[in-house]
């Protein structure tokens, strides 16, 4: 049996080493090949492990004395601390004593810390961050970017669109996945002169290319796959998430205010727990980091346990299970080799 070694950040995180640690042990039973690296302050860990119950030979400390802050500087602190937690769970996917690396901790350092301690993809010129999404329609949409940069060139989105079909393939299991831009309208003609490029590059070159899709249609299972610009799917994520969380806040206050409100919730209850089911980001636990050679996924900053678990089990074993950077490397050299092709009859 093939061990998947997943380096963990134990101090990355609001709720950071307790949370952290309970999430990632949860995983282990469910998936027997799968081994914890806890990287952190070895007597913080051991403070929290101590009163947990886990298999020992499948969880191992390795200690880092330095912690990169929340409001620390990205790309100054990925420099000035190279003993600390977030960079050592990096180096050791690097090294190859690890098979991925996970980490709730400061966004902008552990974007900067994967572009350079793992380096890019051939092929890529800009990674993107991808994040399951819940969808009333079926399976979970998959968006990308959401947030890694804030612009891009349409040839970069093209490169999103074939590591997320890849990606949906081998580990949301979607056999031929559809794919769509986000737009203001699902018309050809619609958006800004970058997204025209790109609707025309992705008509030519992308298998399962389904058009454009408007906000409004992106939770009922128009695509399956979604791609736009980090500036744009960062705020769209962030409105989502701000949107659910006060639409369930409103119906727990509301239903408190008369007896037979309490009656009726009651009676639907199984209806409202569905819903929370469908809107809770924990369920999908965080987003990996495609286009780095190495797998890197950012779980929220405020993630508890469940987050934690699911990031591993629905995320970081499959991907290294079913060999996704291998996969993601043979699609863009295949993307390379058809836009050179194109290019060079042009001429």
């Amino acid at each position: 049996m093939c061990l998947v070694k997943v380096a963990v950040d134990a101090m990355g995180g609001d709720n950071a080493p307790g949370e952290i640690i309970r999430g990632a042990l949860s995983a282990l039973s469910s998936l027997e090949d799968l081994h914890i690296i806890l990287v952190g302050q070895e007597y913080k860990i051991n403070e929290v492990l101590k009163n947990l119950d886990y298999p020992a030979n499948k969880v191992e400390v390795f200690h880092t004395e330095e912690v990169i802050e929340c409001d620390d500087d990205p790309g100054l602190s990925i420099r000035s601390k190279k003993k600390s937690s977030m960079v050592q769970t990096l180096q050791l996917v690097r090294s190859g004593e690890a098979d991925a690396a996970l980490s709730a901790g400061n966004t902008g350092a552990l974007m900067a810390a994967g572009l350079l301690f793992l380096g890019r993809l051939t092929g890529i010129s800009r990674p993107a961050l991808l994040t399951p999404m819940p969808s009333f329609g079926g399976q979970p949409v998959l968006y990308l970017d959401v947030g890694a940069n804030m612009d891009a060139r349409p040839e970069q989105l093209l490169q999103y669109a074939y590591m997320g079909r890849v990606y949906a393939q081998q580990v949301i299991g979607l056999a031929e996945p559809r794919i769509a831009l986000l737009n203001v309208g699902v018309e050809s003609n619609k958006g800004n002169n970058q997204i025209k490029k790109a609707y025309k590059l992705f008509d030519e070159h992308l298998p399962g290319f389904c058009g454009n899709v408007e906000g409004t249609e992106a939770f009922f299972n128009a695509a399956d796959v979604v791609v736009c610009d980090g500036f744009v799917g960062n705020i769209f994520l962030k409105t989502a998430e701000g949107l659910s969380r006060a639409i369930l806040s409103y119906f727990r206050i509301g239903i408190k205010i008369k007896l037979r409100y309490k009656l009726g919730a009651y009676l639907l209850k199984p209806i409202f727990l569905g819903l929370r089911e469908k809107v809770d980001s924990s369920g999908y636990g965080g987003a990996p980091l495609l286009g780095v050679n190495g797998l890197c996924i950012k779980c929220h900053g405020s993630a508890k346990a469940r987050s934690i678990e699911q990031a591993l089990i629905k995320q970081a074993y499959p991907f290294v299970h079913n060999r996704v950077i291998d996969l993601l490397q043979e699609a863009l050299k295949e993307l390379s080799c058809e836009i050179g092709e194109v290019k060079d009859s042009e001429q």
